[in-house]
């Protein structure tokens, strides 16, 4: 887990995979899926998440004010689709964390723990926009601290050619995802 800076915070999830969004708050911690989920600024670095009204994940991150964003691997498909499908509210420990044994870390600018095995983090504080998360179910929040693994992404950029396994993921439906691809560059001279 290494820090990136803010400025290039945006590129570990420009490319749009699915992202795992945790919080606590009052002593109970959670953990979703979320797909729809897309950079906004640079400086100071910004990112939108859409949560549905309905998630006790979401209350969390109201009474916080905070979230931590994982971002999964292809390895970690079945805890995406088992965060993402089952509430916390239908297991006897009501804590998705415990029921799936999923490792974390402490974040250190927010209460919310980061999953392990995941290939970036971001610690994110929400910019209250009451309309937005009302009307669009829409969070804007500032990301306070990114981390990456820097198996995959360094000086800027993911590289997962030589970590197949480690590949972000991104999830069309109905338990359907794919793999981002392979890379390539263009040099900006000769376009």
């Amino acid at each position: 887990m290494k820090p990136i800076q803010l400025k290039h915070a945006y590129r570990l999830i420009n490319h749009g995979p699915v992202v795992l969004l945790s919080a606590e708050h009052a002593g109970m911690r959670d953990i979703m899926a979320v797909a729809w989920n897309m950079p906004l600024d640079f400086e100071p670095a910004r990112l939108l998440v859409v949560l549905d009204k309905t998630s006790n994940t979401r209350k969390l991150v109201e009474g916080s004010g905070t979230f931590g964003i994982s971002i999964p691997t292809r390895s970690q498909v079945n805890t995406i689709m088992s965060v993402g499908s089952i509430s916390a509210s239908e297991l006897p420990s009501k804590d998705k964390f415990l029921h799936w044994n999923l490792a974390t870390t402490p974040a250190t600018h927010i209460q919310a723990p980061l999953l392990n095995e995941s290939v970036g983090w971001l610690e994110c504080k929400v910019i209250n926009e009451p309309h937005n998360q009302s009307t669009y179910d829409l969070f804007i929040a500032e990301i306070v601290a990114a981390y990456a693994d820097e198996r995959v992404f360094s000086n800027g950029r993911w590289h997962f050619d030589d970590h197949e396994e480690m590949r972000t993921v991104h999830y069309t439906s109905g338990g359907s995802f794919f793999t981002t691809g392979s890379s390539f560059h263009i040099d900006k001279k000769t376009v």
